[in-house]
Formats: C-alpha cells, structure tokens, sequence
C-alpha cells in the first residue's frame, strides 16, 4: 500500500499540518498510475469533456438538434426513407419485441413463477419516464420515419426522454441473467442493439435516451431489489 492510501484511509482527527498532497511522493503517483488506472483513465476522460465543453460552439435555435447517433445511422435512415416497406417490417418486429418484453416482465416472471421484481422494476422506470417525459416535451425530427404498427401500436404519441423501448428489454435481459438464462438473456441484449439501431435510424429516439434507458433499467433494477429486501425484513420481524 502506498503512502497515499495509507493516507486516504487514516481515521480523521482534525488538521493535518500539512495538506495530504504534500506528502506524496513520485512513487506514490507510479503506484496509483499502475493499480488504480480506472480512475486515472478518467481522470483524463474529466478534463477532456471539460475542454471539449468549453470550447464546443452551440446548436442555435433555429437548426435541428445534433445527434452522434443520427451521424452514425445516415445510411440506415436513407435505407428506411426509400423502402417504406422494410420501415413497416423492422417496425413490426420491434412491436413484436415488445410484447415479448412485457410478457416475460408481466406474464412470466411474476404472475406464472411468482418473482415481482421485474414487475416492480417496470412499475418504477415507467412512472418515472411519464414524469420525465411530461416535464420536458422534446420536439420531433424532421427526419422522423414513423409507421402505423410501431410500438405502441398506431404511434400517434410518444415521450422521447427516455426510450421505453431500449429499458424494458434491459429489465428483461437484467431479469435472465438473475436467473441463470444466459443465452436468451444475450439474445435480448442483441435485440436490444438492433432496435437502437433502427430507432436511431428512424430518428425515433436521440442517442441520450437510449442510453439513459439502460441506466435507467438498471438503477431502479436495483432499487426494486432493495424494495424486495425492505419487505421481507418486515415480513420477518
């Protein structure tokens, strides 16, 4: 352990004589660099957003929004755009896609084997995404490939921030894994890649909200095991 650690662990009995920085040493730094590269790595990773958000010229307001992942997907969208055809195709297998993901949230995980987790996990992310998704109405793309049997079926209206699409298929994938189904666990998250690639090329979704609905799954995927936790405690006592 290096002079910085046994620092950084040292119980607090009021001030140091002397900042604890004074104290390092160029092995300290070697040591840090070679055993804790993750933080160092971003560490870099801070100070390159932090100049890269400095110097970034803004969108104005009268041009559209500017996605990575509509760059990324330009092809799929001029694909889509000139087959209208496959664009109602890919949308019926995303529909199908998401009844699976209810299914196996709903149907399968809690009222046939009895674990509400999935369920509950659901019931968190989406009340939240209502909220989220009333509370800033983001605007169309001009871009926008819509179809008639997307999910929700008629896609009359939709909060874009953030995708319900991308998060229930996580809560899914989240749900196998649990419970050792690897394999079709894997294939959900390949599923899962395919319709953000297809939302994206559709301008369906921004990359920001696909990437907070994996977080999103994830956060309350865990926030709902501490509700299972919370309750089981009290059912014991």
């Amino acid at each position: 352990m290096s002079q910085m650690e046994k620092n950084m662990i040292t119980e607090e009995r009021g001030w140091r004589s002397k900042p604890s920085f004074m104290t390092w040493t160029a092995r300290d730094v070697v040591y840090v660099a070679r055993h804790h590269w993750l933080p160092c790595l971003l560490a870099v990773g801070f100070l390159f957003v932090v100049c890269v958000e400095s110097t970034i010229q803004m969108v104005p307001a009268s041009s559209p929004p500017f996605d990575l992942g509509f760059v990324a997907t330009r092809s799929v969208h001029r694909v889509l755009a000139s087959s209208p055809d496959l664009n109602t195709v890919l949308a019926a297998l995303n529909s199908v896609l998401g009844v699976m993901q209810i299914t196996y949230i709903i149907a399968w995980a809690w009222l046939m084997e009895g674990r509400p987790r999935a369920t509950i996990t659901a019931l968190f992310l989406f009340t939240c995404r209502g909220v989220l998704g009333y509370s800033t109405q983001l605007p169309l793309s001009q871009e926008y490939l819509g179809s008639a049997i997307d999910f929700p079926i008629g896609n009359i209206s939709f909060f874009f921030f953030f995708s319900g699409h991308v998060a229930g298929t996580t809560i899914a994938s989240l749900d196998m894994r649990r419970m050792q189904r690897l394999r079709l666990a894997m294939v959900f998250d390949i599923l899962n890649v395919l319709q953000s690639i297809r939302l994206l090329g559709t301008r369906g979704h921004y990359t920001i909200d696909l990437a907070v609905g994996v977080g999103a799954a994830i956060f309350f995927d865990s926030l709902a095991g501490k509700y299972e936790a919370t309750i089981m405690r009290k059912r014991q006592v």
